[in-house]
């Protein structure tokens, strides 16, 4: 599948990912932010499609609830309940696999097609970029109702690629602190943390669209979707690739994110 051959998915005219020039400030953008948003990413038509898809899948979402520190580890007993390490937020939401994405929805297509993969690769500066071994963990489409939502955390990967694919009528806001940590160094930054846990610290605020994709670095930088508001539900979809070929989420995080193994 070429570039072209995503007509019909991407817009090609405002969004070209073959073109090296426009590539090479898409990525001087998430070098220098640690985000980058593509509004009008997908076509009307795909997005149109996506979103049926999302509806009628739903029934099968797999949904959890549960609290977590923002390093989304376990707590460490030498510390007090109220160390920033060990402080606990809130998440829920519901979730469908890459096996229950309709074939015919264009998120299949988008996801293995060349083109993209070398774009978001180029991107990211990595040599290349693989799907999950596992057959649930590569494309999953998030669903948040009302009340529900993401706190406030960390990513343990490098970096994350979604697509908004319709907002809820009020909340659903991606919120974030840049740089809050330095992971691979150590530097967690408990006083920091605890700032923005209190509301010390305003966040960064992403105003996101149906329809865009967006590129976010979220190791260092701590971040959390608010509440959603209303009675339409907020529909995610978070495409997954890893560095290296073969690696698959490990079996325990399988369980806790979908409720199964495959």
């Amino acid at each position: 599948m070429t570039s072209s051959d995503l007509n019909p998915i991407i817009d090609l005219e405002r969004h070209p990912i073959d073109d090296p020039q426009w590539v090479a400030q898409i990525k001087s953008q998430l070098d220098d932010h640690g985000v980058v948003t593509l509004p009008g990413f997908l076509t009307p038509s795909a997005l149109t499609q996506m979103i049926k898809a999302a509806e009628a899948e739903q029934h099968l979402a797999f949904y959890t609830s549960g609290s977590h520190n923002v390093y989304l580890t376990p707590k460490d007993e030498t510390l007090a309940d109220d160390h920033a390490f060990n402080r606990q937020v809130a998440s829920s939401k519901g979730c469908i696999t890459t096996d229950q994405v309709p074939s015919d929805c264009g998120l299949h297509d988008l996801y293995h097609a060349p083109s993209f993969q070398r774009f978001i690769a180029e991107v990211v500066g990595v040599e290349r970029v693989y799907p999950y071994a596992d057959p649930l963990s590569s494309i999953n489409i998030h669903f948040a109702a009302e009340g529900q939502e993401l706190g406030w955390h960390f990513d343990n990967s490098s970096f994350a690629i979604t697509l908004l694919l319709q907002a809820p009528k009020a909340g659903g806001v991606f919120e974030y602190v840049k740089d809050l940590r330095d992971a691979d160094r150590g530097e967690m930054n408990f006083q920091g943390v605890a700032e923005v846990l209190d509301g010390d610290v305003p966040p960064d605020v992403l105003t996101i669209e149906p329809g865009t994709l967006v590129l976010f670095r979220g190791r260092n930088s701590m971040h959390r979707v608010t509440p959603t508001e209303g009675d339409r539900t907020r529909y995610l979809v978070v495409l997954a690739y890893n560095d290296q070929p073969g690696i698959s989420l490990s079996e325990n995080a399988r369980m806790t994110f979908y409720g199964r193994l495959g």
